[in-house]
């Protein structure tokens, strides 16, 4: 693709960089067949290919954001689906991410959006305001009625029923007898999740230590910063992605660490690419880079484990759906099943399963429509399977398609673990004693 940034620009390392990428596409259109946003809209500037040219279009010009594009870039759900299918490896997700800040940087959004966007930034990432926050949203359900747009999607996405704090993932350290200690990790234990599912980090913490893996959680760490990322706004996720890094490099720096093990893959994905976001920053760019080679999502940290199974693992059919963040994100495609399998599950893939369910990070907020028409086609093909339950390993996902279903939707770690002797996990329990 031929690209006319002036010299001014191209001296900015983000324009640079949105350069090389730009000139990789070479508009053959193949990310059409595979972007949910163009098989639900037809739309061409609603695909990789369209947004792709409104970019080059919108930094090229160095005049503010048109509104028209800012609309079609806010309704991507970076699921990166198209790079997986992109034969000439365009790097879209930080093509989009840069385009993103330069939204926000140069377009006035609404009021109402804008504000909007920046309650979102400051409720999830802090897990005692999220859980307020959703406390209201209760109370405030009986008059959901009385809503449309956004406000009634973010009361419809709300639990029923706020789950108890965790004990486990408030524990700073979980230690392992020394004769059959065999490794020693990090646990991010994230921020929505251990709102919505403090369950999952309580699964991953038992099903680790069973194993002989200490686990260490720092009380310094916090959220990825992948949700302010996502929505353009730079500086709030850099701040928030800062704190890991020193505490993460931190206790790398002490020797003895295997691995940063991440249960959330919207979170493993951002953590992965610290070290480009902190590539041009001199205090920070090695231990980003250590971080960001430490870092594995859980199933790829277990895949080294042996996993002791009690035995009787229930004959249960279960259809896996792979988060967009880990099969395009991080390319990890056949690890949970393959696990899943070997502790004796039942395990079918779902038709169009490259498909986003539609969550991705605050989209089902910001875009409700499109979302809960991905999410209506992704609990279509999951009832083609007629499946006992569903696996997942995103909250993200498994949050949304329950809103969607009456099956369970667990996360793919609470199924390993009580394969391997923890408890059945609490929404089968639920629903067998129903």
């Amino acid at each position: 693709m031929k690209t006319d940034f002036t010299l001014a620009q191209l001296a900015d390392p983000k324009f640079s960089a949105s350069n090389d990428i730009l000139r990789k596409c070479v508009h053959c259109g193949f990310c059409t067949a595979t972007c949910p946003t163009y098989t639900e809209l037809g739309d061409e500037r609603d695909s990789p290919r369209g947004r792709i040219y409104m970019i080059q279009q919108m930094l090229q010009s160095g005049q503010p954001a048109p509104a028209d594009t800012v609309t079609h870039i806010d309704r991507c759900l970076s699921c990166l689906s198209c790079m997986t299918t992109c034969p000439s490896g365009v790097d879209y997700m930080h093509l989009v991410d840069h385009a993103r800040q330069y939204v926000e940087e140069t377009y006035d959004r609404p009021l109402v959006d804008k504000m909007l966007r920046k309650m979102l930034t400051i409720l999830l990432p802090r897990p005692n305001l999220f859980r307020l926050a959703l406390f209201g949203a209760g109370l405030s359900r009986p008059l959901k009625g009385l809503f449309r747009g956004r406000l009634r999607a973010m009361l419809d996405m709300a639990p029923k029923e706020i789950e108890q704090r965790s004990i486990l993932d408030e524990v700073p350290l979980h230690k392992v007898d020394e004769p059959s200690r065999k490794g020693r990790v990090i646990l991010m234990t994230g921020c929505a999740q251990k709102v919505l599912s403090p369950q999952i980090n309580d699964a991953t913490i038992r099903l680790l230590t069973r194993h002989g893996i200490e686990v260490v959680i720092p009380k310094e760490s916090g959220c990825c910063g992948a949700l302010p990322l996502h929505m353009g706004q730079e500086d709030p996720a850099l701040e928030l992605a800062k704190k890991n890094v020193l505490a993460w490099s931190a206790e790398a720096e002490r020797g003895e660490l295997d691995a940063i093990v991440i249960n959330t893959s919207g979170c493993g994905t951002t953590v992965k690419d610290y070290g480009h976001l902190f590539e041009h920053d001199p205090a920070l760019k090695e231990k980003a880079a250590l971080v960001a080679s430490l870092a594995k999502d859980i199933t790829e940290y277990l895949a080294d484990v042996e996993l002791q199974t009690k035995g009787s693992t229930p004959s249960l059919k279960v259809a896996y759906h792979s988060a967009c963040s880990l099969q395009h994100g991080q390319k990890v495609t056949n690890l949970p099943k393959q696990l899943l399998e070997k502790a004796g599950y039942d395990v079918y893939p779902l038709p169009e399963a490259h498909i986003c369910c539609g969550s991705a990070g605050t989209y089902n907020l910001m875009q409700p429509e499109i979302s809960a028409r991905l999410k209506e086609r992704k609990v279509k093909n999951i009832q083609k399977v007629a499946p006992d339950l569903v696996a997942a390993g995103n909250i993200g996902c498994i949050t949304q398609i329950a809103s969607g279903m009456e099956l369970p939707v667990v996360h793919t770690v609470e199924l390993l673990d009580w394969a391997t002797g923890g408890p059945k996990p609490e929404q089968i329990e639920r629903l067998h004693t129903a």
